[in-house]
């Protein structure tokens, strides 16, 4: 078994992409007019779709913005770096911590996207 992507529903595909291509860096590949993208990293892709998509699921199977419990993570190189460029950029994040070095020694940075998903960007420590 292999955990190939995470997949987020929004009603919005084109803002919440064109916010993880600012955040990530990645080029979204988009699969269904603007319906569905992906933005692909090395280990995982994370999918974007709209709420359309989800009546091939089954009506009701995911409602858009109401997550609350998931963690979207991001190992990145310099967790201060990505803080500093986020909060730089035109629409800034809702910042829920900044820069901070968990018990376990990970430094991280928490916020949100514009749909109000948890991201994470962390560095293991050394």
């Amino acid at each position: 078994m292999q955990l190939v992507s995470v997949r987020v529903i929004t009603h919005d595909v084109a803002r919440l992409v064109e916010f993880y291509e600012r955040a990530t860096g990645l080029e979204a590949r988009w699969r269904l007019a603007d319906k569905f993208a992906e933005v692909v990293g090395p280990s995982c892709t994370l999918a974007i779709g709209s709420a359309e998509t989800m009546t091939l699921f089954g009506a009701g199977a995911a409602v858009p913005e109401s997550n609350r419990t998931a963690i979207i993570e991001f190992r990145v190189e310099d967790v201060d770096g990505e803080y500093e460029r986020l909060t730089g950029l035109d629409v800034v994040p809702e910042i829920v911590q900044k820069p901070t070095t968990m018990p376990w020694g990970n430094r991280s940075l928490l916020f949100r996207d514009p749909d109000g998903n948890l991201i994470n960007f962390f560095a293991p420590p050394a």
